[in-house]
């Protein structure tokens, strides 16, 4: 059975401290549950830099892909018309006319992709139980959550409550 502290903090900044502090010391951050991000929170846990951005722009251009094939099929293939005086002989004679649609197909498919692909990375799908081990951390709490391991309960709660947590629980796994 492992052993976690949960440390309470009341302000972001102190949060923020204490994960820096803690990795210094050579204690394991586990997780960090705040009411809103924190900048710079990310970094200090050691985490990676997302690659969304390129999946964004992969999915912007796929929507772009698209619409300039469905354009194309629609008004210059299927069902060629004459609006305004506009010959629909070729794809680059009209193409002005269809900028305000490539840029919104590639707008669409960019965001709505994104939020399935942020959805199914961060394991959040519908009806699926929160895994938040405290509500006060939804409302003006930060939670930092201490692996304990081989190090002793009392100096580690000693060391958090020296960086400024406000309460301290030991819990069993």
């Amino acid at each position: 059975m492992s052993q976690i502290i949960h440390a309470f903090y009341t302000d972001d900044d102190l949060v923020l401290q204490a994960v820096k502090e803690a990795n210094t010391a050579n204690y394991q951050v586990r997780e960090v549950f705040c009411p809103f991000p924190v900048h710079g929170l990310d970094k200090a846990m050691g985490y990676k830099p997302t690659r969304l951005a390129i999946t964004s722009f992969l999915y912007g251009m796929t929507g772009l892909a698209f619409a300039i094939w469905m354009t194309n099929y629609m008004m210059i293939e299927d069902w060629p018309q004459n609006i305004g005086g506009k010959p629909s002989f070729t794809f680059f004679e009209n193409m002005p006319s269809f900028v305000v649609v490539m840029f919104e197909l590639t707008v669409f498919f960019a965001a709505h992709f994104m939020v399935i692909t942020y959805y199914l990375r961060s394991r959040i799908w519908p009806f699926k139980k929160a895994e938040n081990p405290d509500p006060r951390t939804t409302d003006d709490h930060f939670l930092m959550e201490v692996k304990v391991g081989n190090n002793d309960v009392e100096e580690l709660s000693k060391f958090l409550a020296n960086t400024g947590a406000v309460e301290i629980k030991l819990i069993n796994e």
